[in-house]
């Protein structure tokens, strides 16, 4: 998440905003975990792997409109 954006940027966002930095730091680890289960490397049922899934897409909504919410001008 983010690949696009220079990392410079991700880490002042991750200094300016401690709810950003969080989320950002939950979706990573949610992130490996749903991967080494799809991978079978982490044994987990389906119950839990979608809990999961559901809560990294939660997070990544959150993550990008705070991340627009900081890059827009304010009127």
């Amino acid at each position: 998440m983010f690949e696009n954006h220079p990392r410079e940027d991700i880490e002042a966002m991750m200094k300016a905003n401690i709810e950003f930095r969080r989320l950002f730091l939950r979706h990573r680890e949610l992130d490996s975990k749903v991967h080494d289960a799809e991978i079978g490397v982490l044994p987990m049922d389906g119950t839990t792997l979608n809990g999961m899934k559901r809560e990294k897409l939660v997070a990544k909504e959150r993550l990008l409109r705070m991340w627009q919410d900081a890059r827009v001008p304010a009127h």
